[in-house]
């Protein structure tokens, strides 16, 4: 059974520092595309940033200078650095991907159970 576990959620002052990491399990024979998106209460699911095969990276731009996504392919394991954060970063953060298990080689689009990041003083 492949699945996500996301890990590195807290409570932070503003401008402080976070990194979150998603570890992919299981029996997986590809991963493409491996992202992070985000959820506030009250507001739709946005896409946080991905980070493909390739190397080549989309950022929100909200994010965009504060926080880097980076992935470790022998680990199947991926990361948001999030710097700088505001209080508006308050959200559960879920970790996304594109990954092909060996039980069928097919692309499927795999979620992580969330982690909660919260700025505040």
């Amino acid at each position: 059974q492949v699945q996500l576990v996301e890990s590195g959620g807290g409570l932070v002052q503003p401008g402080g520092s976070l990194r979150l990491s998603c570890a992919a399990s299981g029996s997986i024979f590809s991963i493409d595309a491996m992202g992070w998106y985000r959820q506030a209460p009250g507001k739709q699911r946005e896409r946080v940033a991905v980070i493909f095969n390739d190397g080549s990276t989309i950022y929100a731009d909200s994010v965009k200078g504060r926080f880097t996504i980076s992935r470790d392919n022998a680990k199947n394991t991926w990361y948001l650095q999030m710097g700088s954060l505001k209080p508006e970063d308050t959200a559960v953060y879920y970790c996304n991907a594109d990954m092909a298990p060996y039980m069928d080689y097919r692309v499927h689009n795999y979620w992580g159970q969330g982690t909660q990041v919260t700025v505040s003083s």
